[in-house]
């Protein structure tokens, strides 16, 4: 069953009996109970009181010396040893310590049995320690733990906050988080389907009861529940309020300071996932403006905060993004755009579109070029720099290797055009729709379009165009002729993965190419006239 639970601050560690029972100075042993290293105490009370219940907050290490049990409760029925044990275990009592001398010289056997029906650990304290040297005793364990504590919580706060300044610091902060509880950290998106996860994977029933109660949450005004299922303890905390985002953890266990570790966990996650506040908000309303009013796109780019040089023209990236599942939201569009270092998005049907500004080091096309001007996919490992280059300096968040522009991030499949001047975002954003296509059909995480001059520099761009033209008239008043045959050659004459990346049936694509190959009167199959059209293709304006 949930239950809300949102502590201010971490409770005082408890401290194991069997430290307590470890000290020599204080002379203590167990009679009875459960082993002292499964018995935790949060304090100690003194009490002679034949009832202590009232008096007990849970935890505790009750201490009496048996003023209130009769010198002769030796003989049987003479005082209720059960009902006096059963009040403590009812009350949460930890254990019971019972002092020998000035009023018993042993522990009472109605006692001993007593706590040994009821499961109560049973502490003989000799004459010679007082009650108040317990007391003592158990604070400075207590504090020694809470120093411990501190210091936990400490190394686990830098260890998230340096997390999150990775690029990729949504799943580092679940990664880090995992490893600290020793379990499973996931973070749901707004319709409660997982969106990063991290560690051991944990049974069904666990993942189902998780999930029920991350959505709990986000139907409840608190914004924190746990609950125990199989032996594993969860916990869910909603990032922001009304936003959706939930994050869910799964420990085996819980010590003390794991709530406030998965709490700052969470403040870092609502962080990433919630608007990314690069720039403020009146220059990007500015910037707007401008635009609506006429300004020309390169006068407004220095408002949007990013991606200067030292003095050069500012340069960008734009970005294509489809998730791996499910369709995208504002939400979950934003901690794209959060993860990628930029404001700048646009979430319009299935494609997020990011403008990100390129570093410095991407002002001459940073990263590995294609000879045929197209696009090359990208696994984990990035993009490998030429061979004599110089090293670069450290790329910003959110960037691939050595700053070759932005890096694929986990759930999603990305298209990244070339790094360009603003008054090149259009064409850059045709680039990076075609990246994207080419990414889903060949089922890539990231797929970056780039050019290099090669021989088709050698022909003046308006010659080029004008031949291309001419080659393509036929079809060029069939819009889907030439995309179709744009894809199909960029992808080698595949008709499965134009199709997956046209989202049209392979069949579809066979006709159209078969009419391409019709209406311009050309072999497809001659690599020359490939080669010919791709030539075009690339020229071809609008």
């Amino acid at each position: 069953m949930q239950e809300t639970a949102v502590p201010s601050a971490p409770p005082t560690p408890p401290v194991s009996l069997a430290a307590l029972l470890s000290r020599d100075d204080l002379g203590l042993r167990q009679i009875t109970g459960p082993p002292a290293g499964e018995v935790t105490i949060h304090g100690a009370h003194t009490s002679e009181m034949s009832d202590p219940y009232p008096y007990l907050l849970g935890g505790e290490l009750l201490l009496t010396a048996g003023v209130h049990i009769p010198e002769a409760a030796g003989r049987p029925g003479s005082f209720d040893f059960d009902g006096y044990v059963a009040r403590i275990v009812a009350a949460g009592g930890a254990a019971l310590g019972f002092g020998v001398a000035p009023v018993h010289d042993t522990v009472p056997a109605g006692l001993v049995a007593a706590c040994e029906q009821h499961g109560l650990p049973l502490v003989e304290v000799p004459p010679r320690t007082t009650f108040s040297g317990v007391a003592r005793a158990v604070w400075q364990l207590m504090a020694r733990a809470r120093l411990s504590e501190l210091r936990r919580i400490t190394q686990a706060q830098q260890g998230l906050a340096a997390a999150a300044s990775r690029p990729d610091p949504v799943p580092s902060v679940l990664r880090r988080l995992a490893g600290r509880l020793e379990g499973r950290a996931v973070l749901y998106g707004p319709e409660g389907a997982e969106i990063a996860a991290a560690g051991r994977e944990p049974g069904d029933e666990v993942r189902r009861a998780l999930a029920e109660l991350a959505r709990f949450v986000t139907g409840h005004p608190s914004s924190t529940a746990t609950d125990t299922v199989a032996g594993t303890r969860l916990a869910a905390y909603a990032l922001g309020p009304g936003r959706g985002f939930v994050l869910g953890v799964a420990a085996p266990h819980r010590e003390s300071g794991d709530h406030t570790i998965a709490s700052v966990a969470a403040v870092l996650l609502s962080l990433l996932t919630g608007e990314h506040q690069s720039g403020t908000g009146a220059a990007r309303s500015s910037a707007l403006v401008r635009l609506l009013l006429g300004a020309r796109r390169e006068e407004v780019a220095p408002l949007l905060g990013g991606g200067e040089g030292d003095g050069a023209v500012t340069r960008w990236y734009v970005v294509h993004a489809r998730p791996d599942t499910g369709a995208p939201d504002a939400v979950s569009a934003s901690a794209l755009g959060a993860a990628l270092g930029s404001p700048l998005v646009d979430a319009a049907d299935d494609v997020v579109r990011v403008l990100v500004p390129a570093p410095p080091q991407a002002e001459d096309g940073g990263g590995v070029r294609e000879r045929d001007g197209g696009v090359r996919p990208e696994g984990d490992a990035g993009v490998r720099p030429e061979a004599g280059a110089a090293a670069p300096r450290k790329p910003p968040a959110g960037s691939g290797p050595a700053g070759s522009g932005p890096a694929a991030q986990p759930g999603w499949t990305l298209g990244v055009s070339a790094p360009v001047a603003p008054a090149e975002w259009p064409a850059a954003d045709a680039q990076a729709a075609r990246a994207l296509a080419r990414a889903r059909a060949t089922r890539s995480a990231l797929v970056r379009h780039a050019e290099r001059p090669g021989f088709a520099d050698l022909v003046p761009p308006g010659e080029a165009e004008a031949h291309a033209r001419a080659l393509l008239a036929p079809i060029g008043g069939v819009p889907a002729l030439a995309e179709t045959l744009r894809a199909w050659l960029s992808l080698h004459g595949s008709w499965d993965r134009t199709a997956v990346a046209l989202s049209v049936h392979r069949n579809t694509v066979r006709q159209r190419i078969a009419r391409c190959a019709a209406l311009v009167g050309a072999d497809l199959d001659d690599p020359d006239v490939r080669m010919e059209l791709w030539f075009a293709l690339r020229h071809l304006r609008g």
